[in-house]
């Protein structure tokens, strides 16, 4: 896998665009956002996805309708529930879906 494809699906912009640049702050991760919840299932079935990552301002039926939804397409993609926590979190949820991209720390010990 040379790149790790999101869809960060949220309702505040600001949040939005925050893990935007968090996430495309590492190497080879790019994030596409979305704030309606409606084209998201077109983004998910169109595009090619590695993570759905659902943000803060969603209503829980929808976050119930998209995990179903992403499941049953059968291609793989994880889904995170992030809301908050800073870039080390986010990198441990995405390092715990994905062990093979965790960096070689050992070097480091």
């Amino acid at each position: 896998m040379n790149t790790l494809n999101f869809l960060v699906i949220g309702k505040n912009q600001e949040i939005l665009d925050t893990l935007k640049r968090v996430i495309e702050n590492n190497e080879g991760w790019k994030a596409d956002i979305q704030t309606d919840e409606n084209t998201s299932y077109d983004d998910i079935r169109n595009k090619q996805l590695d993570i759905v990552l659902l943000s803060s301002g969603l209503e829980e039926q929808f976050e119930k309708d998209i995990k179903t939804f992403c499941e049953n397409l059968d291609k793989n993609i994880k889904i995170i529930d992030h809301y908050g926590g800073g870039s080390g979190l986010l990198k441990n949820e995405v390092y715990s879906l994905f062990p093979n991209l965790q960096p070689d720390t050992a070097k480091y010990v």
